[in-house]
């Protein structure tokens, strides 16, 4: 049963497939009773994974069109005819697919299938983005939270935010550079939902947007759910590169510019100081404003404390934007950006209409946290142990072939790191999986997914040092194998003869 399928179209291949069958079983094409072909026959037939077919199964199980029996495989269902009224018509399930808003549609979800298989107790993830959870100061925690004012930790707090804790947000980042009064500051649901306010607030459908390539996954997904034009200028171990970025500004005149200059994701990379400057000078001359997305900020590892773009900023262009997931408790969602009041006002108008207000008990608790230098202490202890975590897989990396780092991060969650041109990523993917070890694939970081496919994201800070010896050496088995596979291929190859 082959189907005219479409690789390139907007739509997953999944779904092309369900809506085929949907239509052939709808139109009678195949009866009730009719035996669909077993899963793997299908993919090979249509040259497409058993995963998509599976799924393309399911949906119509769903949908009540087909039903599956252990030996018997998937068949069309009988229709069922209910008693039907003079005022009742056949109702046909409902194909939502074609009713979701265009530039929704389009966004396929690609970060599911490698997260979800991160969070498996026998995987080894080097996928996740988050830093190791037995590591969190929960005594600390609890303590406080047993502390607190019961009627005040169930009670709204403001929209813009817990005012003591934007009071000890202020103070903190003093210690940064950023001059910020706590009405410059707003508390969100995690610092994603920063990036989405500015999207909602200066994207419409075909604006531009320039962005670091490759740059934060999620990042991508939101400017794209906003239908912006994506523009993304390249990166070198300085950082954005600036006398690309001149040319763009001027051709597509974008609404904002986003950047992670500080232990870049997925990079690694800290801009310098010199492109630090010439990025906001560009700014300034073509009045675009800046996102900065500074979640990895205090986590470094040297003496030498990067500095904010934020705090270099003298005519206000920079929004500054942040989180707690990265160094303490990912789950309690809770971030914060600075802004002038103009984008303050239009991002608490954006809050109201969608959380209200972000978590109080956790806003409460980070408060204290910040009072009693909870967080001090924690980053003293924390940072020597992920240092050592960088340090153990770049070792283990260096004394085995074929993974190559593109820079040493003096800081952050990540490597970047290049695997050979003949190891095909989307193999590598899935025998790393079938090894039990899991990382994000380079091509998810950039916004048309057309490049990094010789490029892998690797977190060192999620899992033990032995599990990265481990995890890492299970890694560069794949890609001997598949390198190998590669060489014996091309051997057969040169040595078939031409007839």
């Amino acid at each position: 049963m082959r189907l005219a399928i479409n690789k390139h179209a907007s739509t997953p291949v999944y779904i092309q497939i369900k809506d085929a069958l949907k239509e052939q079983i709808l139109s009678g094409k195949l009866p009730a009773g009719f035996i669909l072909p077993p899963e793997r026959r299908f993919a090979n037939i249509n040259d497409v994974s058993r995963s998509t077919v599976i799924k393309a199964y399911d949906e119509l199980k769903a949908l009540g069109l087909v039903v599956s029996y252990r030996g018997k495989g998937t068949i069309v269902a009988e229709k069922s005819e209910p008693e039907k009224t003079h005022e009742e018509s056949h109702v046909f399930p409902l194909s939502w697919h074609p009713l979701f808003e265009k530039k929704i549609n389009d966004i396929n979800d690609t970060v599911s299938d490698p997260m979800n298989t991160s969070h498996q107790h026998d995987v080894i993830s080097f996928a996740a983005g988050i830093g190791d959870p037995s590591l969190f100061p929960l005594q600390q925690i609890e303590g406080m939270q047993k502390n607190l004012n019961q009627a005040e930790r169930l009670n709204f707090t403001a929209v813009e935010g817990y005012y003591p804790l934007r009071e000890r947000l202020s103070q903190w980042m003093s210690v940064r550079g950023i001059s910020a009064s706590p009405k410059d500051i707003m508390i969100l649901s995690g610092s994603m939902q920063g990036i989405d306010f500015t999207a909602r607030t200066f994207l419409s459908p075909g604006d531009a947007v320039i962005v670091e390539e490759p740059t934060f996954l999620q990042a991508i997904q939101c400017f794209k759910a906003a239908g912006a034009k994506i523009i993304g200028i390249p990166l070198d171990r300085h950082g954005l590169r600036t006398d690309i970025l001149e040319a763009q500004l001027a051709r597509y005149k974008p609404k904002f510019i986003y950047t992670i200059p500080t232990f870049h994701n997925p990079t690694g990379t800290v801009m310098s100081m010199e492109r630090r400057l010439a990025l906001l000078n560009l700014a300034y001359k073509f009045q675009v404003p800046i996102l900065e997305d500074d979640p990895y900020g205090e986590l470094y590892f040297s003496n030498d404390k990067p500095l904010a773009l934020h705090a270099l900023d003298r005519h206000g262009y920079v929004i500054y934007l942040s989180t707690f997931s990265k160094v303490l408790f990912p789950g309690m969602r809770v971030g914060w950006l600075i802004a002038p009041e103009p984008v303050l006002k239009k991002f608490a108008i954006l809050k109201q209409i969608t959380d209200l207000q972000a978590n109080t008990p956790a806003q409460l608790v980070l408060n204290q946290f910040l009072r009693e230098e909870g967080m001090e202490q924690h980053l003293h202890q924390l940072l020597p142990i992920y240092k050592g975590r960088r340090d153990m897989m770049l070792s283990v990396i260096e004394q085995g072939e074929g993974l190559i780092p593109v820079d040493i991060p003096q800081g952050g969650f990540y490597l970047w790191c290049r695997i050979p041109p003949s190891v095909s990523q989307k193999e590598l993917f899935s025998l790393c999986r079938d090894k039990g070890v899991s990382y994000l694939p380079g091509n998810l970081f950039f916004p048309q997914q057309s490049e990094g496919e010789h490029f892998i994201r690797l977190n060192y800070t999620y899992v033990s040092q032995e599990s990265i010896k481990k995890g890492i050496g299970l890694l560069l088995e794949a890609i001997a194998q598949l390198d190998q596979k590669s060489d014996n291929r091309n051997i057969k190859e040169e040595s078939t003869p031409i007839v």
